[in-house]
């Protein structure tokens, strides 16, 4: 048996499960990225089924749209796929299906801690806090940028997946393969 296997095992008996929500503005560049990166990881750690991830925006700009291409082609050349993903808003229904509820920069993070029922405030966090080098800092938003932008912005977003992996697997009671 793999050590994937096994661990997977051991999580559907402990039944723990744990739901993710990126948001950021028009939910087309940053936390789609956020999303596909994360599902990758956790499908490379064996987590796919024990976690669940989606992403959101605080505004309804794009609702129903694909993730904006240069983002989508970012995260291609690193084997990242978002050609499925769909835009939609943060609603406040979301408090309760998420665990965590990471916000791409502070003003997502006023937004969502506005927005939240008060027992879920503590569910809202600064994604790149889980990012050492970045901790306390937003992901800046490429969209009016350049394509370069949007491979600094993938940057980021992988150093805090990388943390918030580290994250997942504490709060399955696992450690980090």
């Amino acid at each position: 048996m793999s050590w994937h296997s096994r661990n997977k095992g051991k999580a559907l008996e402990n039944n723990r499960k744990i739901s993710i929500l990126f948001v950021c503005t028009g939910n087309i560049c940053r936390s789609p990225t956020a999303e596909g990166v994360m599902r990758r990881r956790l499908a490379m750690d064996g987590l796919a089924d024990d976690v669940t991830v989606a992403s959101a925006g605080t505004h309804g700009y794009h609702v129903g749209e694909a993730p904006d291409i240069r983002a989508v082609e970012a995260a291609r050349h690193r084997g990242v796929d978002l050609s499925a993903l769909r835009a939609r808003r943060v609603d406040a229904d979301d408090f309760e299906r998420y665990d965590m509820v990471l916000a791409m920069d502070r003003d997502h993070l006023d937004f969502l801690r506005r927005l939240a029922p008060p027992k879920h405030r503590d569910r809202v966090q600064l994604f790149l806090d889980y990012a050492p080098d970045h901790k306390g800092h937003d992901v800046p938003d490429p969209y009016y940028g350049s394509e370069d932008q949007f491979d600094t912005v993938l940057d980021m977003i992988e150093a805090a997946a990388d943390g918030l992996l580290d994250e997942v697997h504490r709060r399955l009671g696992r450690k980090a393969g």
